[in-house]
């Protein structure tokens, strides 16, 4: 491939950024479309006849219709406001889309009760026409859902009050993100740095550029501490205040219920993982030995090896992945190949972009857009190809029905952890020297690290939060304790400092689409190591199957699909040991090149 960009393509969404005329038109006949559409169910009766089901088969059709361009519209908003935080327009049209998809929840609302209406033979019949049968599992999802919540009428109101209450929060983080910088010394100069620019230091060669760069980290985001217990406090007021008004009395039915999955697999997954984090342990101490240090501390867990590492070009990076890729999925490298010619990703580091990194889809245009902020680590190619994995997955569901296409987090997970994978694994393979396949070994064991120990801390912090939240506000001196506490348990207090102020830096814990937005992550990891034991089993010739498991992520539950596609039971122990066992080898082969 030629030289790339690593500024995307935007203009082809809608072309003039957030002053775009056409996006300003799109937003305002969609709003028309959506109105309407809501006034069109309010006029509609639950159908009593056969003959009457063929309207609910037209208001399906106009549904997902609509819904594809509401994500249309909440992506560009997205892209717009993760490249330039100091985007006021962009921050507008944030607003006024979060309103679109408060009205869509609220017509999804109406239709939900129209389905609940229905007698069961009425349902059976619906389910059973040539239309609809492709949206079964979605829609007996809808009316099982449904059941749950409150009357319509009470939904609708809280989904209302929502767009400035609830998600005001979520927009108040953003806010304050956007703001932040972090001073810090660098060739004898005061610099200030984004946040982005500032996470990507963390991981330097230089143990003291690690640890004053940590140090400035953790008191910019403690000088807005008090401000970010707020919006964490606020957001997690309003989820159990609405789980209460439902009769909900777990914090963790919603996340299941996003997940597709049951609380016993959740709760076998992380015993698993308990159970085997000895042998992890085994590797942070191994490591801290290499780097002549008694206890690793938080910064030096991603940290390389040796000083000599090599930067990764943006260039080179890319033309590994798709040689990867190539090597299981030719499909999948020709995509990958597509993302970047096609100016698809967003890699430049500049400041004022959001820190991390995500990839969102544009239904319409059947396209997809990656953001980060590229420095040349192993961990940021690692990265790159972890969004091409979730691009790749729209990808081949961009012609099913769009109910079906909306896929849980858990499984969104799996297909950028397995593309990930595929590239670590090869280039460990592939290491010209020891040192070479050592350092690749240490960036590999890295990710297990956070899937097993740093996302744990999250779930474990999360869950003790919304204890003490119950009981009420919870000060910013209590969430640094319940923090230190999430992370010395999850790793073993095998580390010598941690970071108090992870609640207020993670934005997974203010985003207000999804509570518990750690768990799904270390499901994928794991459930993608199933996937590649296969795909190494099978080579190219498993690509049609791991298209059609990807395809069906949309419309099963989990425990079907791993039935269904890879012959395993996830409530049990034994799919979950087997995946750590994969693990395991490396920290096995990492202790031994070590030790020679």
């Amino acid at each position: 491939m030629k030289q790339m960009s690593q500024v995307w393509d935007l203009e082809t969404i809608f072309p003039g950024g957030s002053e775009s005329d056409k996006f300003q038109s799109f937003l305002s006949t969609l709003e028309e479309d959506i109105s309407q559409f809501q006034k069109d169910l309010s006029n509609r009766s639950v159908p009593e006849t056969e003959e009457e089901l063929f309207g609910i088969v037209h208001v399906l059709v106009r549904a997902q219709e609509i819904s594809k361009r509401v994500r249309e519209s909440g992506a560009f908003v997205s892209c717009l406001t993760a490249q330039n935080t100091k985007d006021e327009p962009a921050k507008l049209l944030t607003g006024r889309v979060k309103q679109l998809s408060s009205s869509y929840s609220s017509f999804m609302t109406s239709l939900d009760e129209l389905l609940l209406g229905l007698s069961d033979d009425l349902w059976e019949s619906l389910v059973n026409l040539d239309e609809v049968k492709p949206l079964t599992y979605n829609l007996e999802e809808r009316r099982r859902l449904a059941n749950d919540k409150l009357p319509a009428e009470k939904e609708k109101l809280m989904q209302s009050l929502s767009v400035d209450g609830y998600h005001a929060w979520g927009d108040m983080y953003n806010t304050i993100v956007g703001r932040m910088s972090v001073e810090v010394e660098e060739d004898g100069e005061t610099k200030s740095l984004s946040v982005g620019q500032a996470a990507n230091k963390m991981t330097s060669k230089d143990r003291n550029t690690r640890q004053h760069v940590a140090e400035q980290w953790e008191k910019a985001w403690g000088d807005e501490a008090e401000l970010f217990a707020n919006t964490l406090n606020h957001l997690g007021g309003f989820r159990l205040q609405t789980y209460e008004a439902r009769g909900w009395d777990h914090v963790l039915k919603e996340p299941m219920d996003i997940n597709r999955m049951q609380q016993k697999t959740l709760d076998v997954m992380w015993k698993t993982i308990e159970d085997n984090k000895p042998v992890f342990t085994k590797y942070l101490k191994r490591k801290a030995e290499l780097l002549g240090l008694e206890k690793l501390d938080w910064t030096d867990v991603g940290a390389p090896l040796t000083s000599e590492v090599e930067e990764v070009s943006y260039d080179d990076a890319a033309n590994m992945i798709v040689q990867q890729f190539e090597s299981f999925s030719p499909k999948m490298a020709q995509f990958a190949e597509k993302a970047f010619s096609k100016r698809w990703i967003e890699a430049e580091s500049r400041p004022g972009k959001r820190p991390g990194g995500f990839c969102t889809s544009f239904p319409v245009k059947e396209q997809s857009r990656i953001f980060m902020t590229y420095d040349g680590s192993a961990s940021n190619v690692a990265t790159l190809a972890h969004e091409l994995g979730h691009a790749y997955h729209q990808h081949v569901m961009n012609d099913l029905p769009q109910m079906a296409q909306r896929y849980a987090m858990n499984v969104a997970e799996t297909a950028s952890t397995f593309a990930e994978m595929i590239v670590a694994d090869a280039t460990v393979k592939q290491a010209a020297t020891e040192e070479a396949k050592v350092q690749l070994l240490d960036d590999k064991l890295n990710r297990a690290i956070a899937f097993f120990m740093n996302i744990h801390s999250r779930f474990l912090f999360e869950t003790k939060f919304y204890e003490e939240r119950k009981k009420g506000l919870v000060s910013v001196h209590r969430l640094n304790e319940l923090m230190l506490e999430a992370q010395k348990e999850a790793y073993c207090d095998e580390l010598g400092s941690y970071s108090p102020h992870f609640w207020a830096s993670k934005l997974h814990f203010h985003i207000t689409g999804v509570p518990f937005y750690n768990f799904p992550y270390t499901f994928g990891y794991l459930f993608s190591m199933g996937i590649y034991a296969k795909a190494e089993e099978e080579g190219t010739a498993f690509e049609e199957r791991y298209i059609e498991l990807l395809r069906d992520t949309g419309r099963m539950q989990v425990e079907d699909l791993a039935q269904k596609h890879l012959d395993a039971d996830l409530t049990k122990p034994e799919f979950w040991q087997s995946a750590i066992d994969l693990v395991a080898k490396d920290v096995e082969t990492f202790i031994d090149l070590t030790e020679k």
